[in-house]
């Protein structure tokens, strides 16, 4: 049996084996381009939106930062879950409790969130992944459900029922953030590092074999590789991710509360991954937003019909935009996933 070497680049049999289709030469600097006006539009809120408006995008930004985390799992591994929350809300406890007992310093208290929700998610992630499809789903419901009611019931570390409440400002450098604008600096810039870190994860071989995996495992592991490794690195991964925009949610309302771990978060996590495009990363951002606007914008407003709301927007999406917002920019559920070329001789 022989394994034909791969075709030089540039050449047609290079651009087939790329995808079919090469790249648009302009499409990388347009790209670049929208991303830089959109950065530039991201840091001038605070100088133009209220502040009720401004910390409405700060826990969009938070919240879409947690999305883009379960996407690692549900969109480029293939391992959806209900259970996410339960890293999130590990981040904001370990944040709150840091904040309360030892130092408020912004960056002290979103790393060590960031640790709590990847040590979180390593303790069980070695069981959960073993499992697949709706197993696994059961299981990250049952971890997440587990973490929810521990936190509801050590009432001495957590504050029980009532939850960890008046937790200290956000400080950089020994200053106290008291300002909306001067906290959505901060969150956006936490946000923008965490973003970056999950693209570099999915762009890179590690996140092409998370793909593979996804697509077909049997095969993946016919040509060596160890599925279970991965998975487990990504349920890693995602769990640290969660963490860090968990600590930065307790940083930001400073209170944190036992439903912040539940079900209910898990579900509208994955309600915004849906509705945005799961595998795409920017797409479930997009779904954070509709959320977030939905549930704490306009839901008030219908006389607590704001659940009802969300369900009629979830239903309408998954029939109208069943590759969520990302399809309407020709995006496909499955990043890197392209379709294979013809081959032209055996």
């Amino acid at each position: 049996m022989t394994v034909d070497s791969p075709p030089a680049r540039g050449t047609p049999g290079a651009t087939a084996a790329a995808g079919g289709t090469p790249r648009r030469r302009g499409s990388r600097p347009l790209a670049a381009v929208l991303g830089l006006v959109l950065l530039a539009v991201l840091a001038a809120v605070p100088l133009f939106v209220d502040p009720f408006g401004t910390n409405t995008l700060s826990r969009i930004l938070v919240f879409a930062l947690f999305a883009m985390s379960l996407d690692l799992l549900v969109g480029i591994t293939g391992l959806p879950s209900l259970g996410h929350a339960a890293w999130f809300g590990i981040g904001a406890y370990t944040a709150g409790l840091v904040a309360e007992h030892w130092t408020a310093e912004g960056v002290v208290t979103v790393l060590l969130a960031a640790v709590a929700g990847a040590v979180g998610a390593a303790a069980t992630g070695w069981l959960a992944v073993r499992s697949s499809g709706v197993f696994f789903l059961m299981l990250t419901l049952a971890i997440g459900e587990l973490v929810h009611q521990l936190a509801q019931s050590a009432d001495t570390v957590t504050g029980g029922s009532n939850g960890l409440f008046g937790i200290p400002s956000i400080r950089v450098a020994g200053t106290p953030l008291t300002l909306a604008g001067y906290v959505y600096w901060f969150v956006l810039a936490v946000v923008l590092l965490g973003a970056l870190g999950l693209w570099l994860v999915s762009a890179s071989p590690f996140g092409a074999a998370l793909r593979g995996i996804r697509d077909n495992e049997a095969r993946m592991r016919s040509l060596g590789y160890t599925p279970f490794r991965y998975k487990y690195a990504a349920f890693v991964l995602a769990g640290g991710f969660a963490g860090l925009a968990g600590g930065l949610f307790a940083g930001l309302v400073r209170i944190v509360n036992p439903s912040d771990a539940g079900f209910s978060t898990s579900a509208l996590l994955l309600l915004a991954v849906i509705l945005g495009g799961a595998g795409t990363l920017w797409g479930p951002a997009l779904g954070a937003a509709v959320v977030v606007l939905v549930r704490d914008t306009y839901g008030p407003t219908l006389e607590g019909h704001g659940p009802l709301l969300l369900g009629v927007v979830f239903v309408l999406a998954v029939y109208l935009l069943p590759q969520g917002v990302a399809g309407l920019a020709g995006v496909r559920a499955g990043i890197g996933r392209r379709r294979p070329a013809r081959e032209g001789s055996s």
